[in-house]
């Protein structure tokens, strides 16, 4: 026995007519689709008016947080720091049998962190050279560096020992000394001959 077909029938739900005015023959699909738990709730509730919805643009923060992939479970992460530190035994086994007797480098410490930025702060700002070069000034990078301490800094508020806690406030206050001196200095410059910015 063949089935019987159902009839296809096609809507017009459109709110506006042609002319531009609002239909009231046709229900929105909004209030179509409106749940029975929805209407036990509010009951009495208006339907809603047909108004354009207003589009908030995001913050760099919100529009940060929504490109974050989800964090690594607790057992993914030891898994991903066994498989490290493996690595890093296999690299120095490695290292020792092609070099003889070799000396594994020193732990990274709190301490290190610091005073890598501190070295990587120094040669952008040309206070560390190579002998007989011209200093290589990099002000940009510079400031970003001491500003990644500061934030080190802040995030890291409570959780230092004494002694961090010295050297990360006298590597931040040697290093923004060092560097408002050379923008004062790039600032006070007298710019080459030849150039617009040069006063006769």
């Amino acid at each position: 026995m063949a089935e019987k077909k159902q009839d296809f029938v096609v809507s017009d739900r459109r709110r506006f007519a042609p002319e531009g005015e609002l239909r009231t023959d046709v229900a929105s699909s909004e209030e179509e689709k409106t749940s029975e738990l929805d209407k036990a709730a509010a009951p009495s509730a208006p339907p809603a008016a047909a108004t354009p919805e207003i589009q908030v643009p995001a913050t760099p923060q919100q529009e940060a947080q929504a490109e974050m992939p989800p964090p690594p479970t607790v057992a993914e992460q030891q898994q991903q720091e066994d498989a490290y530190h493996a690595s890093g035994k296999k690299l120095d086994d490695v290292f020792g049998k092609a070099g003889g007797r070799r000396e594994s480098l020193p732990e990274m410490t709190f301490e290190r962190l610091v005073e890598s930025f501190y070295m990587t702060a120094l040669l952008q700002m040309g206070a560390i050279r190579q002998e007989g070069e011209p200093p290589a000034v990099d002000i940009i990078g510079a400031r970003q560096t001491i500003d990644s301490l500061t934030i080190l800094q802040e995030k890291t508020k409570g959780n230092l020992s004494d002694r961090e806690q010295t050297l990360l406030q006298n590597v931040l206050f040697e290093l923004r000394m060092a560097w408002v001196e050379i923008t004062n200095a790039l600032a006070t410059a007298k710019p080459p001959a030849g150039t617009p910015l040069d006063k006769k």
